[in-house]
């Protein structure tokens, strides 16, 4: 309650700014519209996580009703633009490219390959252990470690080899084998979401703890790839939205400022003759 006493300041100041706007005087509605402006300040504001009050209220300044209506109008056009039946027909053309760039970029991490860390019969991580895939995507090689290593680790090194095409599935959290076991579930909420495995041949598994959710998604994702899956990743999801929208404002470059219609113009009729066409024989 006292964070809400001491920010009484912010709707008088950002109230009045709205008041200059004249549509707003003729509307019966007029408080109701402004405290709507007020909110779309705030919760704006509060998108930015400042980390205290001051930061906060130099936010808020930033935010005008000239500002506010600045984004509103950026924002709408760009969804009735990305909405239309063109642009749409180019998402769909362009997508499978996106996806197969971020499959490329899954599987090259899984060559550079990760550190992971063993959970022993106490559910300790206190010791590690190696995975990468060869360079032609035929083999996971893996093996256990001394010490987290500090970048690569060598194929020859790691003692033990895992043929791709031997992976039956690939399982995650309390679908995984080391997490079925008795009390496992009871452990860390964030170690269960970081948990997965390879399953190969009849009762043999491959278990892994990701050492954080970017290195869960980067894998499940290339494992999937590998066995040509779709990658379901909140990773890939993102990616795809970012390097799409990316390629569509590229593409549309040209087009800036220019509307595009919603259906193809129509073909013009045929000429009434062909005496302009020149025979080259």
């Amino acid at each position: 309650m006292n964070l809400l006493f001491e920010m009484d300041w912010v709707f008088p100041i950002q109230s009045t700014s709205t008041q200059q706007a004249p549509k707003a005087q003729a509307c019966s509605s007029f408080v109701g519209w402004v405290m709507q402006v007020v909110k779309e300040q705030i919760m704006r504001a509060l998108t930015t996580k400042p980390s205290s009050l001051d930061q906060f209220k130099s936010k808020l300044q930033n935010l005008s009703y000239t500002e506010i209506l600045k984004i509103r109008q950026s924002e709408r056009m760009n969804q009735e633009d990305f909405q239309s039946r063109p642009i749409l027909e180019l998402k769909e053309k362009i997508q499978p490219e996106i996806l197969e760039l971020i499959k490329q970029q899954r599987l090259n991490r899984l060559v550079e390959g990760t550190c992971f860390r063993k959970l022993n019969s106490r559910r300790r991580q206190d010791k590690f252990w190696y995975c990468r895939l060869s360079p032609n995507h035929k083999v996971l090689h893996y093996g256990d470690l001394e010490e987290s290593p500090q970048g690569e680790v060598p194929h020859d090194s790691l003692q033990d080899k895992l043929p791709v095409a031997d992976i039956k599935a690939v399982v995650t959290g309390k679908d995984c084998p080391h997490m079925k076991e008795k009390g496992a579930l009871k452990q860390n909420k964030e170690v269960l979401e970081l948990a997965f495995s390879i399953l190969y041949d009849s009762n043999c598994q491959l278990n892994f703890i990701a050492p954080d959710k970017h290195e869960y998604c980067i894998w499940t994702d290339g494992l999937n790839a590998l066995l040509g899956k779709d990658m379901l990743s909140d990773l890939t999801r993102n990616d795809l939205d970012t390097l799409l929208s990316m390629e569509i404002k590229l593409r549309l470059l040209d087009l800036e400022n220019i509307q595009i219609p919603d259906a193809p113009p129509p073909i013009p009729k045929e000429p009434s003759n062909y005496d302009f066409v020149y025979d080259c024989n």
